[in-house]
Parts: structure tokens; sequence; C-alpha cells
């Protein structure tokens, strides 16, 4: 039974009180790919007008202190000491999480509304002297 269970499960039930576990499919990927391949799947899901691609929309900009250039999980201490593996990999993954987020915009667009401007996160302010 434990193997089917999810990851997070799996850790409060049987993990190390204090201990960390990484949780993923070793699917490392720079970031750009992986807007990419949302972008691409949104073309499939939600087409913009006039045959216009999602990936048009992206605008490159001069990184920020401590960018992360890409993202690689070693999940091997939660395999080894838990025994859990990924069900899916990464692009079925991604497809369902790009799913759900159009299924459930009541939970996301209010956040995006009155929280979030759409402007860019973590770069610094200058102050003026």
């Amino acid at each position: 039974m434990w193997r089917t269970m999810y990851a997070l499960e799996l850790v409060v039930r049987q993990g190390r009180p204090g201990e960390s576990y990484n949780i993923g499919a070793r699917a490392e990927r720079c970031n750009v790919a992986v807007v990419e391949r949302i972008c691409d799947l949104l073309d499939g899901r939600r087409p913009r007008e006039l045959g216009r691609r999602y990936r048009d929309l992206i605008a490159f900009v001069p990184d920020r202190p401590g960018h992360d250039r890409r993202y690689a999980i070693d999940p091997s201490k939660i395999e080894r000491e838990l025994g859990w593996k990924p069900r899916l990999g990464f692009d079925e993954g991604l497809s369902m999480t790009v799913d759900w987020y159009l299924a459930n915009r009541w939970w996301w667009e209010p956040i995006r509304h009155l929280r979030h401007s759409g402007t860019r996160l973590g770069e610094r302010q200058r102050r003026l002297a």
C-alpha cells in the first residue's frame, strides 16, 4: 500500500521528524524550457486570437541577483529511505498542472487581480538619493 501513497503523505507518515526530503522526477530543465512547454500546452488548450502563440509573450529581461537558471531535484533520499518513486514524468505532470489551473480559475484569479499587479517579482528597487 505505501507505494501508492502520494509523496507528501508518505513523508508525514513515515519520514523522520526534522528531516528534509526532495520530491521530484529526475527531470532537470532550464527555466526557459519549462516556460516554453507551458506555452505549448496553452496553445493547444486555450488558443490565442489570430493564431498567435503564447511563446510570443516571452520577454527576456536582465537576470536578478540569485536567479535560478535551471531546476534539478535530487530525490535519492526519499527513494532510498521511504521507497518513493514518481508515478508521472515531467511532461505528464506539467500537463495535469496546467489543466488544473485552467479548470480552477476561481482559486487563482482573485490572487492575480487583488494581490499581484503582474509586475516582475524579486527585483531590487533602487533608492533615489
